[in-house]
């Protein structure tokens, strides 16, 4: 079964974004075992991944260069991670380690990501031409 293009562009996206969220939560783990508050981890490692997932999401999954879409690009990290933060707080209130609490949100953010990302690294191309 030969997949269609779109259905490359998502399973490349998948690859990707498994090893930016390996990335990311690597930091993520570093900083809180460091010491840090939870929140203060995850904005730490959201500061540091956004540059590195930016470059592996418009170059392997996108086919975009340069970096005119990197403020649109950021806004949405930003977007994405307020909801993080969020119910990071939320579900740590619940007892939840912040370790495992942070490892079931990743998967829920990769997915929330997917659209906005493919909406901000393919606005204005046409068809055929990423």
């Amino acid at each position: 079964m030969r997949l269609k293009p779109e259905q490359m562009r998502f399973l490349r996206f998948l690859l990707v974004g498994g090893l930016n969220t390996a990335f990311g939560y690597a930091v993520y783990a570093v900083l809180v075992l460091a010491g840090l508050s939870p929140q203060t981890a995850l904005a730490l490692a959201f500061c540091v991944g956004v540059i590195w997932n930016f470059f592996t999401h418009a170059r392997l999954v996108f086919g975009a260069r340069g970096f005119r879409r990197l403020p649109a690009y950021v806004a949405v990290y930003l977007g994405i991670y307020v909801v993080n933060a969020f119910l990071l707080g939320r579900v740590i209130a619940l007892g939840i380690h912040p370790l495992v609490a942070q490892a079931g949100l990743a998967m829920m953010m990769a997915v929330l990501s997917y659209g906005l990302i493919k909406a901000v690294l393919t606005a204005g191309v046409h068809p055929g031409s990423s």
